[in-house]
């Protein structure tokens, strides 16, 4: 009984997982400019990573395996923010331009 609750438990943050990985994908394809696609990406793949690692932690059971498997997570957290931010920082010191709202027939002439 308790391997099925566990099984259960596993699933249910693969799946959350694969949830998030796919949202970023969305974005990614989505987004207008680098800045968002940058972020969406940074978010939904560091929370995607964490909740798969997690269901592969409760599938895996307390095992050294799983500790080593707890340690990717961690390093990933650690990582992908500072990796983000450097990457966003070069953008703007190459004068990466962001998304400009195009103004619409309409609004051009009642402005």
């Amino acid at each position: 009984m308790i391997h099925i609750v566990q099984n259960i438990i596993a699933i249910f943050f693969i799946l959350a997982g694969l949830f998030f990985f796919t949202t970023s994908i969305i974005g990614l394809i989505r987004f207008p400019d680098f800045y968002c696609r940058m972020h969406a990406t940074g978010k939904g793949d560091t929370l995607g990573t964490i909740l798969l690692f997690a269901g592969f932690i409760v599938y895996e059971g307390v095992t050294l395996t799983s500790l080593k498997l707890l340690l990717i997570p961690v390093f990933i957290f650690l990582a992908s923010p500072t990796v983000t931010h450097s990457i966003g920082k070069a953008a703007v010191n190459c004068c990466a331009k962001g998304w400009e709202k195009e103004k619409s027939k309409e609004e051009g002439a009642s402005a």
